[in-house]
Protein backbone atom coordinates (compact mmCIF):
# COMPACT_ATOMS: atom_id res chain seq x y z
CA UNK A 1 0.00 0.00 0.00
CA UNK A 2 2.83 2.22 1.14
CA UNK A 3 4.64 1.75 -2.90
CA UNK A 4 1.23 2.32 -4.45
CA UNK A 5 0.77 5.41 -2.63
CA UNK A 6 4.36 6.55 -3.40
CA UNK A 7 3.97 6.06 -6.95
CA UNK A 8 0.57 7.61 -7.11
CA UNK A 9 2.29 10.92 -5.81
CA UNK A 10 4.84 10.58 -8.09
CA UNK A 11 2.33 10.42 -10.47
CA UNK A 12 1.29 13.36 -9.45
CA UNK A 13 4.21 15.16 -9.67
CA UNK A 14 4.52 14.41 -13.24
CA UNK A 15 1.38 15.32 -14.09
CA UNK A 16 1.92 18.72 -12.97
CA UNK A 17 5.64 19.09 -14.02
CA UNK A 18 4.74 18.04 -17.36
CA UNK A 19 1.87 20.28 -18.00
CA UNK A 20 3.23 23.54 -16.40
CA UNK A 21 6.18 23.06 -18.53
CA UNK A 22 4.33 22.97 -21.83
CA UNK A 23 2.08 25.59 -20.78
CA UNK A 24 2.71 28.65 -22.51
CA UNK A 25 2.28 31.84 -20.11
CA UNK A 26 -1.53 32.78 -20.18
CA UNK A 27 -3.09 29.79 -21.93
CA UNK A 28 -5.34 27.52 -20.15
CA UNK A 29 -4.14 23.71 -19.83
CA UNK A 30 -3.91 21.42 -22.70
CA UNK A 31 -4.28 17.79 -22.64
CA UNK A 32 -0.70 16.55 -24.02
CA UNK A 33 -0.23 13.20 -25.46
CA UNK A 34 1.98 11.02 -23.43
CA UNK A 35 0.42 12.00 -20.19
CA UNK A 36 -2.60 9.91 -20.11
CA UNK A 37 -1.16 6.50 -19.10
CA UNK A 38 0.10 7.93 -15.56
CA UNK A 39 -3.02 8.75 -14.52
CA UNK A 40 -3.87 4.90 -13.82
CA UNK A 41 -2.17 5.75 -10.98
CA UNK A 42 -4.14 7.89 -9.18
CA UNK A 43 -6.82 6.58 -6.95
CA UNK A 44 -9.95 5.04 -8.35
CA UNK A 45 -12.96 7.83 -8.22
CA UNK A 46 -15.14 6.18 -11.00
CA UNK A 47 -18.88 6.10 -10.91
CA UNK A 48 -20.81 9.29 -9.61
CA UNK A 49 -21.33 10.01 -6.02
CA UNK A 50 -24.41 11.04 -3.85
CA UNK A 51 -23.99 12.69 -0.62
CA UNK A 52 -24.21 10.49 2.14
CA UNK A 53 -26.51 11.72 5.01
CA UNK A 54 -24.92 12.60 8.09
CA UNK A 55 -25.54 10.47 11.28
CA UNK A 56 -28.58 11.34 13.67
CA UNK A 57 -26.78 10.26 16.69
CA UNK A 58 -23.95 12.71 16.22
CA UNK A 59 -25.70 15.70 16.63
CA UNK A 60 -26.77 18.66 15.13
CA UNK A 61 -23.73 20.34 13.02
CA UNK A 62 -21.79 22.99 14.53
CA UNK A 63 -22.38 26.75 13.00
CA UNK A 64 -20.23 29.19 11.99
CA UNK A 65 -18.55 31.72 14.20
CA UNK A 66 -19.12 34.93 13.09
CA UNK A 67 -17.97 38.39 13.53
CA UNK A 68 -20.09 41.81 14.33
CA UNK A 69 -22.06 42.65 11.30
CA UNK A 70 -21.86 38.97 9.26
CA UNK A 71 -23.52 37.52 12.59
CA UNK A 72 -26.26 40.51 12.35
CA UNK A 73 -26.88 39.57 9.10
CA UNK A 74 -27.44 36.54 9.56
CA UNK A 75 -29.70 36.48 12.56
CA UNK A 76 -31.88 38.83 10.47
CA UNK A 77 -32.26 36.54 7.80
CA UNK A 78 -33.06 33.48 10.10
CA UNK A 79 -35.46 36.25 11.68
CA UNK A 80 -37.27 36.61 8.46
CA UNK A 81 -37.06 33.56 7.40
CA UNK A 82 -38.95 32.13 10.42
CA UNK A 83 -41.16 34.92 9.76
CA UNK A 84 -42.23 33.83 6.43
CA UNK A 85 -42.59 30.27 7.25
CA UNK A 86 -39.38 28.97 5.83
CA UNK A 87 -39.65 30.74 2.71
CA UNK A 88 -36.43 32.64 2.05
CA UNK A 89 -36.18 35.99 0.30
CA UNK A 90 -33.55 35.87 -2.60
CA UNK A 91 -31.88 38.55 -4.87
CA UNK A 92 -30.88 36.25 -7.66
CA UNK A 93 -33.17 33.86 -9.66
CA UNK A 94 -34.41 30.45 -7.58
CA UNK A 95 -32.95 28.71 -10.56
CA UNK A 96 -29.14 30.09 -10.11
CA UNK A 97 -26.93 27.37 -8.46
CA UNK A 98 -26.00 28.10 -4.89
CA UNK A 99 -22.10 28.16 -5.34
CA UNK A 100 -19.24 26.88 -3.27
CA UNK A 101 -19.22 25.56 -0.96
CA UNK A 102 -23.13 24.34 -0.72
CA UNK A 103 -22.83 22.77 -4.05
CA UNK A 104 -20.55 20.43 -2.79
CA UNK A 105 -23.28 19.26 -0.19
CA UNK A 106 -25.96 18.63 -2.16
CA UNK A 107 -28.65 15.64 -1.40
CA UNK A 108 -30.55 13.65 -4.32
CA UNK A 109 -28.10 15.18 -7.05
CA UNK A 110 -25.10 13.37 -7.81
CA UNK A 111 -21.19 14.19 -8.83
CA UNK A 112 -18.97 13.00 -11.10
CA UNK A 113 -14.98 13.23 -10.88
CA UNK A 114 -12.90 13.56 -14.41
CA UNK A 115 -9.16 12.88 -14.33
CA UNK A 116 -6.92 14.38 -17.17
CA UNK A 117 -3.84 15.98 -17.83
CA UNK A 118 -3.55 19.51 -15.74
CA UNK A 119 -6.87 19.27 -14.12
CA UNK A 120 -9.34 17.39 -12.33
CA UNK A 121 -13.31 18.54 -13.51
CA UNK A 122 -16.00 17.73 -11.11
CA UNK A 123 -20.01 17.46 -13.04
CA UNK A 124 -22.45 17.95 -10.95
CA UNK A 125 -26.07 17.13 -11.71
CA UNK A 126 -27.88 19.69 -10.15
CA UNK A 127 -27.68 22.77 -12.41
CA UNK A 128 -25.27 20.65 -14.72
CA UNK A 129 -22.53 22.54 -13.07
CA UNK A 130 -19.02 22.13 -14.11
CA UNK A 131 -16.21 22.84 -11.77
CA UNK A 132 -12.77 22.94 -12.53
CA UNK A 133 -9.23 21.94 -10.45
CA UNK A 134 -6.03 23.59 -12.07
CA UNK A 135 -3.33 20.38 -11.38
CA UNK A 136 -0.85 22.13 -13.98
CA UNK A 137 1.18 23.80 -10.98
CA UNK A 138 -0.66 26.98 -11.75
CA UNK A 139 -1.13 29.68 -8.61
CA UNK A 140 -4.34 32.19 -8.35
CA UNK A 141 -4.13 35.22 -10.83
CA UNK A 142 -3.74 38.25 -8.52
CA UNK A 143 -6.53 39.40 -6.43
CA UNK A 144 -7.36 42.45 -8.22
CA UNK A 145 -7.59 40.11 -11.87
CA UNK A 146 -10.34 37.74 -10.17
CA UNK A 147 -13.68 38.07 -11.27
CA UNK A 148 -15.81 36.81 -8.00
CA UNK A 149 -17.96 33.67 -9.56
CA UNK A 150 -20.08 30.55 -8.21
CA UNK A 151 -16.93 28.53 -8.30
CA UNK A 152 -14.57 30.76 -7.88
CA UNK A 153 -11.05 29.84 -8.60
CA UNK A 154 -9.47 26.46 -8.21
CA UNK A 155 -6.15 25.28 -7.81
CA UNK A 156 -5.03 21.62 -7.00
CA UNK A 157 -2.47 19.21 -6.18
CA UNK A 158 -2.26 15.29 -4.89
CA UNK A 159 -0.94 14.35 -1.47
CA UNK A 160 -0.87 10.73 -1.91
CA UNK A 161 -4.20 9.79 -2.40
CA UNK A 162 -5.41 12.59 -1.06
CA UNK A 163 -6.56 15.75 -3.67
CA UNK A 164 -6.06 19.24 -1.72
CA UNK A 165 -7.64 21.86 -3.45
CA UNK A 166 -7.50 25.71 -2.82
CA UNK A 167 -10.27 28.39 -3.70
CA UNK A 168 -10.35 31.83 -3.65
CA UNK A 169 -12.77 34.55 -5.96
CA UNK A 170 -15.97 33.02 -4.51
CA UNK A 171 -18.30 35.63 -5.46
CA UNK A 172 -19.50 37.46 -1.88
CA UNK A 173 -23.21 37.20 -2.23
CA UNK A 174 -23.20 33.44 -1.86
CA UNK A 175 -23.82 31.59 1.14
CA UNK A 176 -21.83 29.51 3.12
CA UNK A 177 -24.17 28.18 5.31
CA UNK A 178 -27.88 28.64 6.30
CA UNK A 179 -27.87 32.54 5.72
CA UNK A 180 -24.22 33.13 6.51
CA UNK A 181 -22.94 35.02 4.13
CA UNK A 182 -18.45 36.08 3.50
CA UNK A 183 -16.61 38.67 2.75
CA UNK A 184 -14.35 38.50 -0.97
CA UNK A 185 -11.43 37.45 0.99
CA UNK A 186 -13.15 33.98 1.60
CA UNK A 187 -10.76 30.93 0.93
CA UNK A 188 -12.14 26.95 0.94
CA UNK A 189 -9.75 24.45 1.43
CA UNK A 190 -10.62 20.73 0.57
CA UNK A 191 -9.02 17.49 1.34
CA UNK A 192 -11.10 14.91 -0.67
CA UNK A 193 -9.90 11.05 -0.70
CA UNK A 194 -11.53 7.41 -0.60
CA UNK A 195 -12.62 6.53 3.37
CA UNK A 196 -9.93 4.04 4.22
CA UNK A 197 -12.67 2.20 5.74
CA UNK A 198 -14.75 1.67 2.76
CA UNK A 199 -13.61 2.52 -0.98
CA UNK A 200 -16.97 3.29 -2.36
CA UNK A 201 -17.10 6.45 0.13
CA UNK A 202 -15.92 9.51 -0.72
CA UNK A 203 -14.83 11.91 1.91
CA UNK A 204 -14.52 15.98 1.73
CA UNK A 205 -12.78 17.70 4.20
CA UNK A 206 -13.55 21.45 4.10
CA UNK A 207 -12.10 24.01 5.63
CA UNK A 208 -13.67 27.71 5.26
CA UNK A 209 -11.69 30.99 5.74
CA UNK A 210 -12.29 34.07 5.96
CA UNK A 211 -10.31 37.04 8.37
CA UNK A 212 -13.34 39.47 7.89
CA UNK A 213 -16.34 37.38 8.67
CA UNK A 214 -15.10 34.34 10.55
CA UNK A 215 -14.00 34.22 13.92
CA UNK A 216 -12.25 30.94 13.22
CA UNK A 217 -11.67 28.94 10.52
CA UNK A 218 -14.95 27.26 9.91
CA UNK A 219 -14.62 22.84 9.30
CA UNK A 220 -17.08 20.76 8.31
CA UNK A 221 -16.82 17.06 6.56
CA UNK A 222 -19.01 15.55 4.05
CA UNK A 223 -19.17 12.29 2.58
CA UNK A 224 -20.34 10.65 -0.40
CA UNK A 225 -21.61 7.03 -1.61
CA UNK A 226 -20.82 5.45 -4.83
CA UNK A 227 -23.22 3.89 -7.31
CA UNK A 228 -20.61 2.40 -9.84
CA UNK A 229 -22.33 2.30 -12.62
CA UNK A 230 -25.08 4.92 -12.35
CA UNK A 231 -24.45 8.28 -14.60
CA UNK A 232 -25.53 11.75 -14.62
CA UNK A 233 -28.93 12.93 -16.21
CA UNK A 234 -29.79 16.34 -17.35
CA UNK A 235 -31.13 18.93 -15.40
CA UNK A 236 -33.13 22.09 -16.30
CA UNK A 237 -34.39 24.37 -14.23
CA UNK A 238 -35.15 27.75 -16.19
CA UNK A 239 -37.79 26.03 -18.67
CA UNK A 240 -39.87 25.98 -15.33
CA UNK A 241 -38.55 29.44 -13.18
CA UNK A 242 -41.95 30.64 -12.47
CA UNK A 243 -41.44 32.05 -9.18
CA UNK A 244 -42.97 35.51 -8.82
CA UNK A 245 -40.54 38.38 -8.12
CA UNK A 246 -40.80 42.35 -6.93
CA UNK A 247 -39.91 45.47 -8.68
CA UNK A 248 -36.06 44.84 -6.46
CA UNK A 249 -35.80 41.79 -8.26
CA UNK A 250 -36.30 40.05 -4.89
CA UNK A 251 -38.70 36.74 -4.56
CA UNK A 252 -42.04 37.55 -3.32
CA UNK A 253 -43.60 35.61 0.00
CA UNK A 254 -46.69 33.48 -1.90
Amino acid sequence: MIRWLGLASATALLLTAGVATAQAEGEGASFPKGHYAEIDALPDWGGIWFLARGNPEAGPEPQPKLTGEYQAQREAWRQEVIANNGVERRTRSNCSPPGLPRIMRLGQYPYEFLFTPGRVTINQEAWMQTRTIWTDGRGHPPAEELDPSFHGHSIGHWEGDTLVIDTVGISAELEFGEGGVHSDQFRLIERIHLSPDNPDILVNEMRMEDPLALAEPYEVVSSYRRDRHGSLIEFQCAENDRNPINEAGETLFE
